[in-house]
């Protein structure tokens, strides 16, 4: 409709994988080439993740656009499939004669006969699964026993794992860790940054015709366009879709806010009064990440084991029993960590011309600054029952958990990509006992499940106090035992932090990053400006200095740096939202029930 108007040859934003639009940022030439190693390798599993939207599938064709002449590739799009279907599928992808068969044991050997063939012929074999979050226990664990087909040098058979972050947490299920153990290759494609998603947006107007005199969008746009999609490239496609529909039924050439505004209302569900469209105040390089989860056993039992103690949340008091896990938690723990020399205003670090003392220039990531609490509702309701204050998405879940802490200030389509417009990321992990989630001193999103109809429901924890969970639901707060919640509670959760903006995977001596010399001047800071370390490469000096605060923070002292001992500093610099922080008050009204 509006092609003609603005001189474009055919509409540049539809969402269908044309291969003439195909724009790969720095992120997913690196998805690419980990996945091309991976294959090169042989055998085992390669594994590609990344949140909706993110371009997997443009990865994924890629792939397989690059792989040699000699290879046979099944491509699986749909994973609702049991285990016979799924070999049943292989076969019929790979041109395999199964004569109607659905014995598993038939199947298996068919397979395996062709692939011994394949490989005589000087032929690689390739199975490729799209949306393989979704594929069950069963079939995952008929898919690892594929990889036990092999000759006495080589695996017959590649197999590729696409999905969303879910996967991952799928994959580091204690009952699949053979099937984790044998992942070769793996990466997470986060959306694009505020400058991939300019020079995206300019990508495909250029190749659907725009002219040279031509520009609708402007840099202010786009950095709203990035700020409210969380860069996103599907989102981004559907916005900047209805803004040209917008600017071409009002008569305009150029974008304006209203236009805007109107299109984020009808694209997210958002209200256009309350759209941030002002301009991002910090650089940004990472959506959400997902990314380490991890999921216990179905029925998880609270060990009483020895773990490292950590700052207490709250006032010390004998913790209630995990009810029917036979285990009591023990007493709250009490840190035996010494605390760090603390610089004179964690909230307002030196400027940069005083950190030029300990370096020759500022580092790229900035210093982080203390966060402020928003107030706390003064009174919460003291239940039993948590069902009550259950969501049945992780999405409504964590919304409300950064609408209680101040993070955000309305509901957002994809909270983990919305919030990393203000340096914010998400995490998944998983820990065995409320002592070690103490330890990680986050609000979070618990995944409960029910023993009884598997279903999951999520709650918003924004606090511990004394053995009591304060849950945040609807804009009202509850304390509820943490043994109601142990009950249904694997020990599976996502929380958010501030991480330093390049910080991707753990660091450690020898890697040179802006992240390496942030952590350079900030422990030169904490040291009053004693032991400088100038440049960007972590040196022996840098690796004993992390040590020393692993041990007073009761970290392994391995000298590196993970999301550990990054959360311990952020604790130490006051950056982060923390259980402490969030713990709401209550005026000790009787027990429901």
């Amino acid at each position: 409709m509006y092609c003609r108007y603005f001189g474009l040859q055919e509409p540049p934003f539809s969402i269908a994988p044309n291969p003439r639009y195909l724009f790969m940022s720095e992120r997913h030439r690196e998805a690419l080439a980990h996945l091309l190693y991976g294959v090169g390798v042989g055998g085992g599993f390669v594994l590609l993740t990344g949140e909706v939207g993110t371009g997997k599938t443009t990865v994924s064709r890629c792939l397989l656009e690059q792989l040699p002449d000699n290879t046979d590739v099944a491509f699986i799009l749909n994973p609702y499939l049991d285990a016979a279907e799924l070999l049943a599928t292989l076969c019929e992808e790979l041109g395999i004669d199964t004569d109607g068969s659905s014995s598993l044991k038939e199947l298996n050997e068919r397979l395996y006969q062709f692939l011994l063939e394949n490989h005589a012929k000087g032929r690689n074999t390739v199975l490729l699964i799209d949306e393989a979050q979704h594929l069950q226990y069963e079939v995952l664990e008929t898919i690892r026993l594929l990889t036990n087909l092999e000759t006495n040098t080589k695996k017959l058979l590649q197999i590729i794992f696409v999905g969303q972050p879910e996967l991952q947490a799928l994959l580091a299920k204690p009952s699949l860790r053979q099937l984790a153990q044998r992942i070769t290759a793996r990466f997470h494609i986060d959306p694009l940054n505020l400058a991939e998603t300019e020079a995206y947006i300019a990508h495909r107007l250029r190749v659907a015709g725009l002219p040279a005199n031509q520009q609708p969008f402007s840099l202010g746009i786009i950095k709203s366009i990035y700020s409210i999609s969380g860069g996103i490239p599907r989102i981004i496609n559907v916005l900047c879709d209805r803004m040209l529909l917008g600017t071409y039924s009002q008569g305009k050439t150029v974008v304006d806010r209203g236009t805007l505004k109107q299109a984020a209302l009808e694209v997210m569900g958002k209200d256009p009064d309350k759209v941030e469209i002002k301009p991002l105040l910090l650089p940004v390089a990472a959506a959400c990440v997902l990314i380490v989860g991890i999921a216990g056993l179905a029925w998880w039992q609270w060990p009483l084991t020895a773990t490292p103690a950590a700052p207490p949340v709250a006032a010390s008091a004998p913790a209630e029993p995990i009810a029917g896990s036979g285990f009591e938690p023990g007493p709250e723990p009490r840190s035996n960590a010494r605390p760090e020399p603390q610089m004179a205003s964690p909230s307002a670090p030196p400027p940069a011309s005083t950190a030029a003392n300990a370096t020759p220039s500022s580092p790229a990531t900035p210093a982080p600054v203390a966060v402020t609490l928003p107030p706390s509702p003064a009174v919460a309701t003291i239940d039993t029952d948590p069902a009550t204050y259950l969501y049945t998405s992780e999405e409504e879940a964590l919304n409300q958990l950064l609408l209680a802490l101040g993070v955000a200030q309305y509901p957002a389509q994809a909270p983990c990509a919305d919030i990393v417009a203000r340096g914010w990321r998400c995490e998944r992990q998983t820990v065995k006992s409320w002592r070690e989630f103490r330890e990680i001193n986050r609000p979070a999103v618990l995944a409960l499940r029910s023993r009884d109809t598997e279903e999951t429901q999520y709650a918003a924890l924004v606090g511990i106090e004394r053995s009591r969970a304060n849950i945040s639901f609807d804009g009202e707060s509850a304390l509820l035992p943490l043994t109601s919640l142990g009950e249904s509670w694997d020990g599976e959760f996502l929380f958010i932090w501030r991480p330093p903006e390049d910080f991707r995977r753990p660091i450690s001596l020898g890697d040179s990053s802006s992240t390496v010399e942030w952590l350079a001047i900030t422990f030169a800071r904490m040291d009053g400006g004693v032991g400088v370390w100038s440049g960007e490469e972590f040196d022996s000096h840098l690796s004993e200095r992390v040590k020393q605060f692993q041990r007073r923070n009761n970290i392994d002292a391995d000298g590196i740096v993970g999301i550990k001992t990054l959360l311990k500093l952020n604790d130490q610099l006051g950056i982060d939202k923390t259980l402490d922080k969030r713990a709401l008050a209550h005026n000790g009204s009787n027990e429901k029930g």
